[in-house]
């Protein structure tokens, strides 16, 4: 019990889902998104495990130096690209691919001479409306770059989709024809499919995809589930139960008195709060795994600790194993009862709660 709370990493799950991608994907390279400290997996860690991608994606500079740091020696694409000389200099020195997605950018590579030491990748925004050349403005970016004194060694085209989640959607595929138009007559490859994108419905050819939540092991798809997708989860935030007590009909349980017994209940509280990550949108009835059965979170979460009804349920005992999501309860689905995204849950895991990688 040395470690109340912890975020089990399973490397192997992380592998089979690489290989279920790589099987959806096709011909097609593999870009592992690993920004955000990897949805908050670790982000060396989960680059070493997934050495098979043909190439990682993180969305600055820092996380590209500290995989370079590490001995990570494939292809990095940093997606935010870079904002001044001496970041420029620092991603040729470190041999980062850049997304252009900005004139200033394209000043940054006309200024220094240095689009030699590049492979580029410039963003067209087909409708994300974030980062990108309108389609209008994509020509004449493309015109400046094959302008450059010195060439990249290498140019691919990119977008990225922001309703592929959404099965049919109409939004979707008027991207998907912003893009072609823009991109008609030319030979560059190409980076569309997120997640959503590879395991939906975009029917694009795309020589690179970006998987990103997928690689993690779960669904970005509300009617779908990842184990239906094949995937496994890679994260189980686990925890331990650290005290034990019977309340009487009427006794309220946490801050606000919010939750009232209406029998005899037994209660285990758990080591695992806001303070770790586990959102305080939480309501009283969301499933906790405990020794492997779900039981109703009773209560407000609290900042380091939440209430379980472990009421009928043998064998609870201090030290019992308690489980907010992964093996056996997706995040997905806590996602859902917090209000929220399974990329949120995965990314605000709190900086106390050590991973596991194993």
């Amino acid at each position: 019990m040395s470690r109340l709370i912890r975020a089990v990493i399973d490397t192997h799950a992380l592998r089979h889902n690489l290989s279920v991608i790589r099987k959806r994907a096709g011909n097609a390279k593999v870009i592992a998104v690993v920004k955000a400290n990897a949805y908050g997996h670790g982000l060396t860690s989960t680059a070493l495990a997934l050495e098979g991608a043909d190439a990682f994606a993180v969305a600055r500079l820092e996380e590209g130096l500290a995989l370079r740091a590490a001995g990570i020696s494939t292809r990095i694409v940093l997606l935010e690209g870079v904002f001044t000389p001496a970041q420029l200099e620092d991603a040729a020195h470190e041999r980062l691919d850049l997304v252009v997605h900005d004139a200033l950018q394209i000043e940054l590579l006309e200024r220094s001479g240095a689009a030699a030491r590049f492979a580029l990748w410039l963003k067209i925004d087909s409708g994300m409306n974030r980062l990108g050349f309108a389609p209008g403005e994509f020509a004449q970016a493309l015109a400046r770059i094959h302008a450059l004194s010195a060439q990249p060694r290498e140019l691919r085209l990119m977008t990225h989709l922001a309703c592929a989640n959404e099965r049919n959607d109409a939004a979707t595929r008027a991207q998907l024809e912003r893009f072609r138009a823009a991109t008609c007559g030319l030979a560059h490859e190409v980076s569309v499919a997120n997640s959503a994108g590879l395991f939906g419905n975009v029917d694009l050819p795309c020589r690179w995809v970006r998987p990103g939540l997928t690689l993690y092991g779960a669904s970005p798809f509300e009617d779908r589930s990842a184990a239906s997708l094949g995937l496994l989860p890679v994260m189980t935030l686990t925890s331990s139960v650290i005290a034990l007590r019977r309340i009487a009909p009427g006794d309220a349980v946490g801050y606000g008195g919010g939750w009232v017994a209406p029998r005899e209940t037994a209660i285990a509280i758990v080591a695992a709060g806001y303070g770790d990550g586990v959102p305080r949108s939480l309501k009283s009835g969301t499933p906790v795994l405990i020794n492997g059965e779900r039981c109703p979170l009773v209560g407000s979460v609290s900042m380091d600790m939440i209430a379980v009804d472990v009421t009928g349920l043998a064998g609870v005992r201090i030290g019992a194993p308690a489980v907010l999501w992964g093996q056996g309860l997706p995040v997905e689905e806590m996602a859902r009862h917090a209000g929220t995204i399974a990329y949120e849950l995965l990314c605000s895991v709190s900086q106390r709660v050590p991973l596991e990688p194993h």
